[in-house]
């Protein structure tokens, strides 16, 4: 019996061994997923996507080339890494531009709406000729620079100085030997991929008996595009020869991640693979191709996919035959995630190559979001800096002036003086770091900052809001020519003559700088609110207190003041100091209060209870508001810092000449505009359409119209045409 049943093993087993060549052969990937290690992985990745969620920028400008002195008009687009559709992430853009020594000439901050938002530069007339980098990332990117930001080179053209910058720009990645070779490095191991003639992913598998004996006789799969999953099965390995069919409609459009892990759950194997769209958006930009000076020019954007509407859209038209820089559509498919990428490749993508070219041509590319080794490892990256999605943040330190050692645990208070005061705290990190929370507007506001303790001896210092890490450098010329603008010489004769004769400078709508004040008392409505124009004027503060303000004291003793309020509850000083301020900031010396000349007081509010902001408690509060309301009657409190801020700069406006004026039209005055129209917001007719007219100049010669955008599925697209003006 014993014997019978061994016989029907060996026969089992045979069958099952047979089976298993037959299909090593050519192994087509469907079936159950297998559970332990895959679950863990998509889980892991899941977690980290979720916690570390990827935003990618991408910034359509007026031109490529500038002269200096002009206006770099732009228009900022704010994607999801994860899906890379449009994000209502963060709510703020910077924008820099950096010149050849990674010093940055020019910075801005733009609002971002719904993942959009228009701007500009005014590039200053000082700048010398060379290849700038504009660079543009959000506060949430800031975690993850130098590598998670846009950067495009600018061209700059200086006629009337002769200093020029050497060529340079942040290294591109290199393929290295193996990963030419697809060798994954372990002994007994060797995988290729490749595609077949229906454009379904092959991978080939070599492994020798010695590796499956001692990793064992199976890999794990795992597939990925942006942030989504597109497979994660495990992988036999019966024999020497495995190949495995991955269906092209399995893998999302884009650069797929492809990762191999060993049953140990270590990466063995790591390749990109380009998978274009198949239904790419059907657009089309109608124009003419001809045109005379001082002509009006229609341009109409047609989508005739009825599957999805266009939701946001720019255009430029300027002067053409300049340097390449790739569309929306083209750069989105790699984002800032895999480094700098080389302009073959993106010429590549734009002439249709094929996608087993491009595969090559992305050997050596390397993720800088999705790093295993910290996706599947208790070690995450160091969030500092939060997203900013409804508000802004300042950041700084708090060091000690002898040590210049951070002070951790200390509190902070952020006053906005006003008559109507608001208030804010923050507690340093153990590095000394504190933040505070300000609305993302366009409004100047007027901060003071100072610590908690001042008897400390420490000093405030405010971070920079943007980022001082930046790409490392290498001259140009070590990959390829210096480049010269061609149309250089043209742009600043036509910028020269524009600015002589002043036919760019549209009317000054710039409105004068001043502060907002608050609508609110952050304390709300007070215990006592004394006006002091309803009562007799008192010749000192101390009469104003001991006469009119009820359970409100103030003493003096020896020539030393002290200010405090009574516990409404125990009818007793409170055990903790009182609150003092003026105009809404905080005051230590009770003797600054004393010291006011009653003529310029307009009120004082006391608030006798226990009053919380956040976790803060204040034990009572009494707050002069003099009749200025700006905090100018007394000095700055030692140790605090006072200055401006503003969110953002309102957004200037892009203005042409209207030649339907016949006068105008017929103008003996110049016109050689070097950016013929700029529409950072084409409104779309019912999202199927768009239309625009614009005016040519005097500048007679080849222009680009360039239309970029993204449609309300998601997809990004760029349309190129040209128009000779002659």
């Amino acid at each position: 019996m014993k014997r019978k049943m061994n016989s029907h093993s060996v026969i089992y087993k045979s069958i099952v061994l047979a089976f298993a060549l037959l299909l090593s052969r050519g192994l087509f990937v469907s079936g159950q997923n297998t559970p332990g290690f895959t679950e863990a992985l998509e889980r892991k990745f899941t977690e980290y996507c979720n916690s570390f969620p990827r935003e990618e920028m991408y910034v359509h400008t007026d031109r490529e080339e500038y002269v200096a002195g002009e206006d770099l008009w732009l228009a900022a687009y704010l994607f999801d890494g994860k899906t890379a559709t449009l994000s209502g992430g963060s709510s703020l853009a910077y924008i820099e531009i950096l010149n050849p020594e990674n010093r940055p000439v020019v910075q801005k901050r733009i609002r971002l709406e719904n993942g959009t938002g228009p701007g500009n530069l005014e590039l200053p007339d000082s700048l010398s000729t060379g290849t700038y980098c504009l660079r543009a990332y959000t506060g949430w990117m800031k975690n993850f620079l130098p590598d998670n930001c846009f950067m495009k080179p600018v061209y700059i053209t200086n006629a009337l100085s002769g200093k020029k910058y050497n060529s340079v720009w942040p290294a591109a990645s290199q393929p290295t030997e193996s990963e030419v070779r697809n060798v994954t490095g372990i002994s007994g191991l060797y995988i290729r991929t490749g595609r077949d003639s229906s454009g379904n992913v092959v991978i080939t598998v070599n492994s020798t008996g010695s590796y499956r004996t001692k990793a064992g006789s199976a890999l794990y799969l795992f597939i990925r595009t942006h942030g989504v999953i597109n497979m994660n099965r495990q992988l036999s390995l019966p024999d020497n020869f495995t190949e495995i069919t991955i269906p092209r409609d399995q893998l999302s459009p884009g650069i797929n991640h492809i990762t191999l892990f060993s049953l140990a759950g270590r990466p063995v194997f790591e390749k990109l693979m380009y998978t274009p769209a198949e239904a790419p958006v059907f657009l089309n930009a109608d124009v003419a191709s001809v045109a005379a000076t001082r002509q009006e020019v229609g341009v109409e954007i047609e989508n005739k996919s009825s599957a999805t509407g266009i939701k946001k859209l720019s255009i430029s038209v300027s002067p053409g035959g300049g340097r390449y820089f790739p569309g929306i559509d083209d750069y989105m498919l790699f984002g800032s995630e895999f480094g700098v990428i080389p302009e073959k490749l993106y010429k590549a993508l734009g002439e249709g190559m094929s996608p087993d070219s491009i595969d090559v041509m992305m050997s050596g590319l390397r993720s800088s979001w999705i790093d295993w080794n910290t996706v599947l490892s208790s070690r995450k990256p160091e969030i500092r800096y939060a997203m900013e999605k409804t508000a802004h943040y300042l950041y700084g330190h708090l060091l000690n002036k002898s040590t210049l050692k951070p002070d951790s645990g200390q509190v902070l208070f952020l006053s906005f003086p006003g008559k109507n005061a608001g208030f804010r705290y923050a507690v340093t990190d153990k590095d000394g770091c504190f933040r505070f929370k300000l609305p993302v507007d366009h409004h100047f506001r007027d901060l003071v900052i100072q610590p908690e303790d001042n008897s400390r001896g420490n000093n405030i210092r405010l971070e920079s809001p943007f980022s001082e890490k930046y790409p490392p450098l290498m001259p140009a010329d070590s990959l390829t020519p210096a480049y010269e603008p061609p149309a250089g010489s043209k742009l600043a004769i036509n910028y020269q003559v524009t600015r002589i004769y002043g036919s760019d400078q549209a009317p000054d709508t710039t409105e004068a700088a001043s502060f907002v004040r608050g609508k609110y008392r952050f304390y709300g409505t007070p215990d006592i609110e004394l006006v002091l124009a309803d009562y007799i004027k008192l010749p000192v503060m101390h009469e104003v207190f001991f006469e009119l303000m009820p359970g409100v004291f103030m003493k003096e003793r020896k020539g030393i003041y002290d200010i405090y309020v009574h516990d409404i509850v125990d009818n007793r000083p409170y055990d903790r100091p009182t609150i003092l301020l003026v105009d809404g900031v905080v005051v230590k010396d009770p003797a600054v209060i004393a010291g006011l000349d009653p003529e310029l007081v307009e009120r004082i509010d006391a608030v006798k209870s226990r009053y919380f902001i956040g976790e803060y408690l204040f034990f009572g509060l009494v707050n002069v508001i003099t009749k200025a309301g700006d905090f100018s009657d007394v000095p700055l409190p030692d140790q605090a810092i006072r200055f401006p801020w503003q969110a953002f700069a309102r957004l200037k406006s892009f203005s042409a000449p209207d030649y339907d004026d016949a006068v105008l039209k017929n103008s003996r005055v110049p016109d050689f505009r070097n950016t013929l129209y700029w529409n950072p917001s084409v409104s779309a007719e019912k999202e199927t359409s768009a239309g625009v007219k614009f005016w040519t100049s005097d500048f007679r010669g080849p222009f680009e119209v360039l239309v970029q955008g993204v449609t309300e599925r998601g997809e990004s697209f760029s349309l190129r045409k040209a128009i000779l003006v002659r």
